[in-house]
């Protein structure tokens, strides 16, 4: 029996919103200061453009990309459980291999579908966690903005559907699980929205009160944004993301302005004396 689809997008708004609450602070180390650079901020606009181009125009790239998924997800994976991800432990990466076998063995039932959304989402909190070490946090938030601007014009001029259907058929021999995409019930969900909520959670991991407020507004806005399914069939699930970030940055500067305000307006609140 298949998962209504109101259960069904609860289930991966909760799994975007806790991927944004995923990444950790981390001390770069010395050896990553050559790479940092800005040009990294254009990796997560190259990853949706490129990748549905390519898709698109050489066959051959939806079978490349599943096989990419297939080795590099549940390997990043236990990169987070053991390292990339708030409270990671040594051990726990271990715990990538039951996720595995259940996403393989049981992929047609909602355990096997949510074992494999969480490996993609584990993932991505890795290589969300590696692209923030190198790219200046502002250039970074420039880039998730402009993925989420990309993604809906993919979706506006019907470039997308055909590119994104083409990867979500791609299918490893053997049964094996499809991590290039996630199936939750009756929704899917591009690796690229995972991708996305990890940059944001990883841009702002320093602060972790700004961290989980940034978790709960994309889980708002996400909510309020998927009431639009009921009205079309496909949304660019990475602006709820990239409209989080934007609100966040606005009320932050707001606040800036009204702490530079009080202290000249006390001073004018103080009476002069006659001398």
């Amino acid at each position: 029996m298949a998962l209504p689809f109101v259960p069904s997008d609860a289930g991966m708004l909760a799994l975007q919103a806790a991927t944004v609450l995923g990444p950790r602070p981390i001390a770069r180390p010395g050896w990553m200061n050559r790479f940092r650079g800005r040009g990294w901020a254009f990796v997560p606009i190259g990853s949706i453009v490129v990748v549905i181009f390519a898709i698109r125009y050489v066959s051959s790239t939806a079978t490349a990309l599943t096989w990419l998924a297939l080795i590099a997800v549940p390997i990043l994976a236990a990169v987070a459980l053991g390292w990339a991800m708030r409270g990671a432990r040594p051990w726990a990466a271990l715990a990538a291999v039951p996720l595995f076998v259940l996403a393989w063995t049981i992929k047609t039932s909602l355990v096997g579908e949510a074992s494999a959304a969480v490996l993609s989402a584990l993932s991505c909190v890795t290589l969300g966690v590696l692209l923030a070490a190198v790219t200046p946090p502002s250039w970074l938030k420039a880039g998730i903005v402009l993925m989420a601007a990309a993604d809906v014009w993919l979706v506006v001029s019907d470039l997308l559907q055909t590119p994104n259907a083409t990867l979500v058929a791609a299918a490893p021999p053997a049964g094996l699980p499809q991590l290039q995409s996630e199936l939750f019930g009756t929704i899917s969900l591009g690796y690229g929205d995972l991708f996305v909520a990890a940059l944001l959670g990883a841009v702002l991991a320093a602060q972790w009160h700004r961290q989980w407020q940034a978790a709960l507004l994309t889980l708002a806005i996400a909510a309020v944004f998927d009431l639009l399914f009921f009205f079309i069939s496909e949304l660019p699930a990475t602006v709820p993301v990239a409209l989080a970030l934007i609100v966040m940055e606005a009320a932050q500067r707001v606040s800036v302005a009204r702490r530079r305000r009080r202290p000249s307006m006390r001073a004018d609140a103080i009476p002069r004396q006659a001398r």
